[in-house]
């Protein structure tokens, strides 16, 4: 880059139109304008890295422009390349955002299917457990519903039933719910509801 060029914006034009000189207007452009209109995508939610790839792409487009003789010139160089940075930077936002929330409407999407396919997982076993749960006696049944499915404590099932105490109680529902865990021990999918309930 030659430090020392210096050019008009109509100098700038008739180089880069006639390609002239082209290499040391681009070097010109970048030494004079780069790090102002950087400034414009780095304070405005983007990286360095993100305002080299845009000043690239904007020069890119602004030589095309100039070449195929759509720049005005009573617009001044700066203000063009600002509009066309601007432009191009909010585009790419735009973008970002959009593929953002693909990605989150996708992400949410995933989340419900999973939500659904584990609620259809704990139906089937609470029906398997259920089938299997009818096969114990009458005194199992009972203790195992009032505290697993009606959640009454254990001296409110001593109430409810005749047995002397709570620790008899709790000794009953143990041997219980060992009994069903038996019943169910090769069937994967009820034991690990056995076993999250059994707490």
């Amino acid at each position: 880059m030659n430090s020392k060029l210096r050019l008009s914006d109509t100098d700038l034009i008739i180089s880069i139109k006639t390609n002239k000189n082209l290499n040391s207007a681009i070097a010109f452009i970048y030494e004079a304008h780069f790090e102002y209109l950087s400034s414009l995508i780095t304070n405005n939610s983007g990286s360095e890295q993100d305002a080299q790839d845009i000043l690239q792409e904007v020069m890119v487009d602004f030589i095309r422009v100039v070449q195929s003789g759509k720049f005005r010139e009573e617009s001044s160089v700066k203000t063009f390349l600002h509009s066309m940075t601007r432009n191009c930077w909010l585009n790419e936002l735009k973008k970002r955002n959009s593929a953002e929330k693909r990605d989150k409407v996708f992400e949410r999407n995933r989340l419900q299917d999973d939500n659904s396919n584990e609620t259809y997982e704990q139906r089937e076993s609470k029906k398997k457990l259920l089938e299997v749960f009818n096969t114990l006696g009458d005194g199992c049944k009972k203790i195992l519903t009032l505290f697993y499915f009606e959640s009454l404590s254990m001296k409110e099932i001593v109430e409810q039933t005749n047995y002397e105490n709570e620790q008899v109680v709790r000794n009953k529902k143990h041997k219980c719910f060992k009994t069903l865990v038996a019943l169910v021990k090769n069937n994967v999918a009820i034991i690990e509801t056995l076993k999250a309930n059994s707490i």
